[in-house]
């Protein structure tokens, strides 16, 4: 790929609060830790990990109007809670603002809140760094979740639906949990045989 990583550090840099970028170079740094392991390319689980959430300090009320304005379909769960829009306008805008173009590092970038069923390697690897990167705060089962992520990929992503699930459903209705995410995780309970 060969992009210039000061720039995109720089231009992502510009649009994060102190927190958010900490978390950034968390989850860049995890990725390309988790790409090792796995034998994908370092560079783009980097590139991945940095734009991840490059639309998330938008208000909500921004994130659905870009999303309407540039055509990003839009469901009931995601109006009721726009910042699951982030992930989709983050892709646009890592085409749009910082000139990135791979299919690949655009789905993860995508897919990274809620995931998706069969999902591609870097899908997995932004899904898991973002979860597991070292400055996240104790959430259940972490450490666990984090060993098991340089061991079995798949396994990491069903503990991490997991735990999300049970962690969305103890503060809200099934009303307000996308559909997407519930799929997701049925799609890994069954492949790691649970």
């Amino acid at each position: 790929m060969n992009m210039d990583l000061n720039f995109l550090r720089e231009k992502v840099r510009e649009t994060q609060t102190d927190r958010r970028y900490g978390h950034t170079l968390g989850v860049a740094d995890t990725a390309a830790c988790l790409a090792m392991r796995y034998e994908y390319s370092m560079e783009k689980a980097y590139i991945a990990g940095l734009l991840h959430d490059n639309a998330k300090c938008l208000e909500d009320q921004v994130l659905l109007e870009e999303c309407r304005k540039n055509h990003l379909p839009v469901n009931k769960v995601e109006e009721k809670n726009p910042y699951l829009l982030h992930g989709k306008l983050g892709a646009l805008y890592a085409e749009e603002k910082y000139f990135v173009f791979d299919d690949e590092i655009l789905s993860a970038i995508t897919y990274h809140t809620t995931g998706r069923p069969e999902m591609g390697l870097l899908e997995k690897i932004i899904f898991t760094a973002d979860y597991i990167e070292p400055g996240r705060r104790p959430l259940p089962n972490l450490d666990h979740i984090r060993h098991v992520a340089f061991m079995d990929l798949d396994e990491a992503v069903y503990l991490i639906l997991e735990s999300t699930l049970n962690y969305l459903q103890s503060i809200s209705d099934a009303d307000n949990i996308d559909g997407q995410t519930v799929e997701t995780y049925k799609y890994y309970k069954s492949l790691c045989g649970k």
